[in-house]
């Protein structure tokens, strides 16, 4: 009786450790398919401030956000393919189709976030505009734009959207000054290193300064003449989230759609907003 006795117990704590262990795995799975991982690369403070409401706002569905930071633009969508993240939040449209061309790889886009705009700035006298709106640049006027294929490119899309001139190409074609068609006022176009296109303002009568250049040659975006527009044409410069073409047959397909929903949001629109004091401009 006794040895049966013990049997008994033996076989009730076997089972008891059996469900333990079943459980456990259960618990690291369920823990697994809730923890997105998500690739950066140096997010400004504005961006860290976006990813903390919408931590905030998908905490509820019991999903974790952790993320890995880059320095390098080469190693997201790398990470990505290779499924060491699940997610990158760092380039547009035309970097990733670039990219995946270029690697051989096909990482799909799953949501549109925000576009941070270019601008047009008017040419100085000494530290004064000489210009305060696009028609007031006269017949015959100066426009620096970058020379770079890319930035070329997107700056005479923008001196399209304002106005100022048509080309015969549209969307993610890339266009150059050859692709002109219509200037009415006969403004010269001249290309300058991207770094440059700041410091000829005292020469020219306006110039497409990249954002990059904007903070160092002290320039006021707000008084600039005309902003990147949303639209077609730039739909190539959304910034977007990138993931594995079949991420949708992941197990962690829900809590990634929650994560964009929580994105979509007017909360954290508002926070893009706030934070990027208008550099950012959501774009879903």
């Amino acid at each position: 009786m006794k040895i049966k006795k013990w049997l008994g117990v033996a076989a009730i704590a076997t089972v008891a450790g059996l469900t333990l262990v079943a459980c456990g795995n259960s618990d690291k799975k369920a823990d697994n398919a809730t923890t997105i991982k998500i690739a950066t690369v140096n997010r400004s403070g504005s961006e860290e401030k976006r990813w903390d409401k919408i931590q905030e706002l998908v905490k509820k569905d019991g999903i974790t956000l952790k993320f890995t930071e880059f320095t390098d633009y080469s190693q997201p969508n790398k990470a990505t393919a290779d499924g060491e993240v699940d997610l990158n939040a760092f380039q547009h449209y035309n970097f990733l189709n670039n990219w995946n061309k270029e690697n051989g790889k096909d990482l799909v886009a799953i949501a549109d976030t925000y576009i941070s705009p270019i601008r047009l700035y008017s040419g100085l006298n000494g530290s004064d505009n000489k210009y305060t709106k696009v028609e007031d640049i006269p017949a015959n006027g100066e426009i620096a734009v970058p020379n770079d294929a890319t930035n070329e490119s997107r700056a005479l899309y923008l001196l399209q959207s304002a106005g100022l001139i048509k080309l015969d190409v549209s969307g993610t074609a890339l266009a150059t000054v050859a692709n002109i068609k219509e200037n009415p006022k006969n403004l010269k176009i001249t290309e300058l290193d991207a770094s440059q296109t700041a410091r000829s303002l005292s020469s020219v009568d306006a110039a497409v300064v990249n954002n990059t250049f904007v903070t160092e040659a002290k320039l006021d975006y707000k008084k600039a003449l005309f902003k990147e527009q949303a639209d077609e044409n730039s739909k190539q410069w959304y910034n977007i989230i990138v993931a594995k073409k079949d991420w949708e047959t992941s197990p962690k397909a829900d809590a990634i759609k929650k994560v964009i929903a929580a994105y979509h949001t007017d909360e954290v629109k508002k926070v893009i907003e706030e934070t990027s004091d208008g550099l950012d401009q959501p774009v879903w």
